[in-house]
């Protein structure tokens, strides 16, 4: 794992909506920090509405964390494109976000509840 990549788990319980419908309810959110970037929630998929998410064509290359799939949430008022994301195989020592969906801030709400 990369020095500059810190994870640990998320006191408390987060609730995560997108579009005005609550996506899932999660106790097991792990916090990544990754150098000067905010921190990033991880959410088990276990604890998410997996129906309303379809996973895309689009992927990505972190060299510290793997390669990244993203998923679209479909939503009532449509579908939300590439909201979230997941390493399938994250690089080791990250391995305990593997399962887990991320959500871009500007189009999914995660806050403690």
């Amino acid at each position: 794992m990369s020095d500059h990549i810190k994870l640990q788990g998320a006191s408390g319980t987060y609730s995560i909506r997108a579009a005005g419908a609550v996506l899932g309810e999660s106790s097991n959110v792990i916090e990544l920090r990754e150098g000067d970037y905010a921190p990033v929630l991880y959410v088990p998929r276990a604890d998410l509405a997996m129906a309303f998410f379809d996973k895309t064509d689009q992927s990505t290359h972190c060299p510290h964390k793997g390669d990244a799939s993203y998923y679209t949430i479909q939503a009532k008022s449509g579908p939300i494109a590439n909201a979230a994301w997941s390493y399938e195989t994250p690089t080791p020592g990250l391995e305990s976000i593997a399962g887990h969906l991320a959500f871009y801030n500007d189009k999914v709400t995660v806050e403690k509840t």
